[in-house]
């Protein structure tokens, strides 16, 4: 009988502990793993799966921002999956090169990126699956098993300060500890009604008291100087974080904005590469930035970008809407790379979506914090068949 030397060793019990505990880890060793199919889902309520199929039959599962679906889904069944059809999926950045370079020209603000982060999503829960860790492994170990998130609660330039101030309560009774009131303006009138506004944080920091953090996004609704003004008298609320003041292409009056009010200043859900957050960083200067995973071409970007906040000392507070698959992948995301705990976006309706059905096992809300999955990936394991019954 040969004997082995240690290397020798190590290596056959190795490869053995992998095949028993990790079968698929065993084939991946053995073979090349092949992509053999990238299948978009558009559902009800315009959100958009995203399935990457491979010869072994393990299968990842990613999200698209919903501001797109449709057309996101058309694209990675037209184009985006042909490009990687065939690919190693543990090649991940060798597969998110294909697609981005190849089609850049399709755009890098919006439908290019969110489309990408599906796939890219997606094979990050492949490599999950392959080696039996859990996606916070796989990105260099989670800091905390729950993380604190806030209720998000829109349609502020729609509402009362009354009705704003109910929802947030019913939030604060839910065990929420912390909100942000969106406002939903946009750009493109700016200074609509700022009294309201004010009005509008007055009756929510009354309704909720002093113990709830309360957060504040105007969705790009004012102009650098009302920006300013607001920010100083939001003081007297204890807002303490005050999100999208301007618009999300004027960079030098975030700069501005950011130079007169103490309160942080957060923007990035409207950039989509390394590149644009660079930018961001260096012109406007951003308290906290905000990747958006289902937006900014997924976990392998986002690595890079919180690699840009890191080197730059920018805290992270990533934007997040989507309730189920973008919100596992965000909670993998935040528990390795946000360092404090602060409190990271739910969407206000979000534990009650009917989405969570099409999962085995949903996501866990307790106390105003919801757990990092702990399975293979990102620890959903969708249902299939209840997935197809929910077709658009």
């Amino acid at each position: 009988m040969t004997s082995l030397n240690r290397r020798q060793f190590l290596r056959v019990a190795g490869a053995a502990v992998m095949a028993t505990a990790f079968p698929h880890a065993a084939y991946a060793q053995e073979h090349k793993l092949v992509i053999t199919a990238v299948e978009p889902y558009v559902l009800k309520g315009g959100k958009c799966f995203v399935l990457v199929r491979t010869d072994a039959g393990i299968t990842g599962i990613g999200e698209v921002s919903p501001m797109n679906a449709p057309a996101a889904a058309h694209l990675i069944a037209n184009q985006f999956g042909g490009l990687i059809t065939g690919m190693n999926p543990l090649d991940i950045d060798r597969c998110w090169d294909r697609i981005f370079y190849a089609t850049y020209k399709q755009g890098v603000m919006g439908l290019q990126p969110e489309a990408l982060a599906g796939i890219d999503i997606a094979l990050w829960d492949i490599l999950g699956k392959v080696t039996g860790l859990p996606l916070c492994q796989l990105l260099g170990g989670k800091r905390r098993d729950w993380v604190r998130v806030y209720a998000s609660i829109g349609g502020g330039a729609r509402s009362t300060p009354e009705k704003m101030a109910e929802r947030a309560a019913r939030a604060a009774a839910q065990g929420f500890t912390a909100v942000k009131i969106r406002m939903d303006y946009g750009p493109v009138a700016p200074d609509t009604d700022v009294p309201k506004d004010l009005a509008t944080l007055a009756a929510v920091r009354e309704a909720i008291g002093d113990g709830v953090e309360l957060k504040f996004d105007v969705n790009n609704g004012y102009s650098a100087q009302t920006a300013i003004r607001v920010g100083k008298e939001i003081e007297q609320f204890n807002v303490t974080h005050y999100e999208e003041p301007v618009a999300q292409t004027d960079y030098a009056g975030y700069a501005a904005v950011v130079e007169a009010v103490d309160i942080p200043v957060a923007a990035g859900e409207h950039e989509y590469t390394r590149w644009q957050f660079r930018d961001l960083i260096e012109q406007a200067n951003p308290d906290i930035l905000q990747p958006d995973l289902v937006k900014c071409a997924g976990i392998s970007e986002a690595v890079k970008i919180a690699a840009l906040a890191s080197a730059h000392h920018k805290l992270l507070c990533p934007h997040q809407t989507q309730p189920t698959i973008g919100q596992a992948a965000n909670l993998h995301f935040t528990s390795v790379f946000v360092a404090n705990d602060m409190a990271q976006e739910l969407a206000e309706d979000a534990l009650d979506s009917a989405l969570h059905a099409l999962f085995k096992n949903p996501l866990e809300f307790k106390d105003g914090r919801m757990k990092v999955p702990e399975g293979p990936g990102l620890g959903l394991e969708l249902d299939e068949d209840r997935m197809r019954s929910f077709l658009a």
